[in-house]
């Protein structure tokens, strides 16, 4: 191989500098490296800074998103391999020679090899829920924190779907679709870190936008999408049954004070114990692996609440939107 071009989509955040501090300080790459930012902020407030030492090309992005900012990144490379990173990764110093060593000697079947990804916890107290969900990624398959692809692959395929629009999905996505037509994805052994971002206490509550990309994978693989994308079961049937409570407790009270009908204040009390029943387990298993802080409980149970309403809503606004759906012309 004669070199790697690596693609940084960035927003602009303050750990893009970390990220290319890290870089220029590890050991240099034994092969030409091509560095190539995408700024995919909304409306960039200026010039992107880059630390002394690091030759970077800056791509202007589309705001659309992660997926079609590297798509820009690789459609503009030079290589034949292309490596991503996320712009809050830290690469270990021996980065580069080891993303050398990986893709060198993968053969001549891999489309893409995979990072190792680092998750570090806090010591001396249980993880926080939002802590316990970024240290997930360490387990992810095919995530583009750290992942490099062939050329080829991507041209094959057509890159990244950009009708997913966040950090979420479209990296599984992609990696089904080159298997799908027949590349191998193997792991690698180069590692980067990915720090814990400071969230406030309703990040819960917002992630579940992704419920709408969730029902856009569903629209274009079937009910089995989960399997093919090596994606775990979620909670959803879980969410849609205590959604359905919940709203079934409040109509049915309406109704109860409107017309003075036992009948629908015994719907409403039964309906009522069976929100509170799912809502309450669905708490005590995000609050059992925590800290149990005070601060920690009382976010857990606020936003156990509102999870489940938010994940159906942003579910049936994806399956709506999304209702003529196909895959990419070159998904197999």
């Amino acid at each position: 191989m004669t070199g790697v071009s690596v693609v940084v989509p960035t927003l602009g955040r303050p750990s893009l500098t970390a990220l290319l501090s890290a870089l220029a300080a590890g050991a240099p790459a034994p092969l030409p490296v091509e560095l190539l930012l995408v700024d995919d902020r909304p409306a960039p407030a200026g010039e992107l800074e880059l630390p002394p030492g690091v030759d970077a090309k800056i791509l202007t992005g589309r705001a659309a998103g992660p997926a079609a900012a590297r798509n820009i990144g690789w459609r503009a490379a030079s290589h034949e391999w292309v490596a991503f990173l996320d712009d809050d990764v830290l690469p270990d110093p021996d980065w580069f020679v080891r993303l050398a060593a990986d893709l060198t000697g993968a053969v001549a079947s891999a489309g893409g090899v995979q990072g190792r990804l680092r998750v570090p916890l806090p010591d001396g107290r249980r993880p926080t829920d939002w802590e316990r969900v970024t240290a997930a990624l360490s387990d992810g398959a095919w995530i583009t924190a750290d992942m490099a692809y062939r050329r080829s692959a991507l041209e094959a395929t057509g890159g990244f779907d950009e009708r997913l629009p966040r950090a979420f999905r479209e990296d599984a996505e992609l990696a089904y679709r080159v298997r799908a037509a027949g590349w191998d994805l193997v792991r690698g052994s180069r590692t980067v870190t990915h720090p814990v971002r400071p969230e406030d206490r309703w990040v819960s509550v917002r992630t579940q936008r992704g419920n709408a990309d969730d029902a856009l994978l569903r629209r274009l693989y079937g009910p089995d999408w989960r399997s093919k994308l090596d994606i775990p079961p979620g909670r959803r049937p879980r969410h849609l049954a205590v959604t359905a409570a919940g709203t079934l407790a409040a109509g049915a009270l309406a109704t109860a004070l409107l017309t003075r009908r036992r009948g629908a204040l015994t719907v409403a009390a039964a309906a009522a114990t069976a929100w509170s029943a799912g809502t309450a387990e669905f708490a005590a298993a995000r609050i059992k692996p925590g800290p149990r802080d005070r601060r920690e409980v009382a976010t857990m149970l606020v936003t156990s609440a509102a999870i489940p309403p938010a994940a159906v809503a942003h579910w049936l606004r994806g399956w709506w939107r999304w209702r003529g759906a196909r895959p990419l012309e070159t998904a197999l």
